[in-house]
């Protein structure tokens, strides 16, 4: 089994850049896309529904095979460590959005109104009324969807990107073994979701005072 954790280690490392970018740029498209929401919400309400239907209502799988094989029809060509953090941004963003959602409803509206009524403007009332707490309500889901992410970029094996996934695989193809493979490709999503956890606990600490 030592011999195997140096490959491990690397794949870990893949893992963590994919999975991490993908979720920053869902977090931030997911938080994008509710203010526009809240913002427009005669115009963006029936697109930003459809959008989250059909994202969650369909497999990743199906979204990334689209991403990497489908595009280079319209002219966008992506390698595959591209194609998965394209796919998976789009995929994160939608579930992201409904949390954050789900978190701004969350937020009392007397407090909105009595800031407005002392003439604090709309974006000031976002910024240092709604974010914070909004935020404090959703970093439990916020983190969830974080280690989902982790979870879900096991699917890039498909496509041979060199995460965790299909380093396990590839080890087992040539040595016929799968306790060892397999034991260390669980350590492997343990330790980066237990991480992951163990940082937004962290954090929630620190935000106890919103709550």
């Amino acid at each position: 089994m030592l011999p195997l954790i140096p490959r491990y280690l690397a794949a870990m490392l893949v893992t963590l850049e994919v999975s991490a970018m993908a979720a920053m740029l869902g977090m931030t498209g997911g938080f994008v896309l509710n203010a526009l929401r809240l913002r427009f919400a005669r115009a963006l309400g029936l697109p930003y529904r459809l959008f989250v239907w059909l994202i969650r209502g369909t497999p990743y799988l199906s979204q990334l095979m689209i991403v990497y094989f489908g595009l280079p029809a319209l002219g966008v060509t992506l390698d595959a460590v591209e194609a998965t953090v394209v796919s998976l941004a789009v995929y994160a963003t939608a579930y992201f959005a409904e949390i954050f959602r789900a978190s701004w409803s969350s937020v009392a509206r007397g407090q909105q109104e009595a800031a407005r009524a002392f003439g604090i403007g709309r974006w000031a009332v976002f910024r240092a009324i709604e974010c914070p707490q909004a935020f404090a309500f959703a970093l439990p889901l916020l983190a969830n969807q974080w280690i989902l992410v982790i979870k879900e970029s096991a699917v890039a094996s498909i496509i041979t990107v060199p995460e965790l996934t299909m380093t396990a695989s590839d080890i087992v193809s040539s040595t016929y073994t799968y306790v060892a493979p397999y034991a260390l490709l669980i350590a492997g999503y343990w330790l980066l979701t237990q991480s992951v956890a163990w940082i937004a606990r962290r954090v929630r600490r620190s935000l106890s005072f919103l709550r």
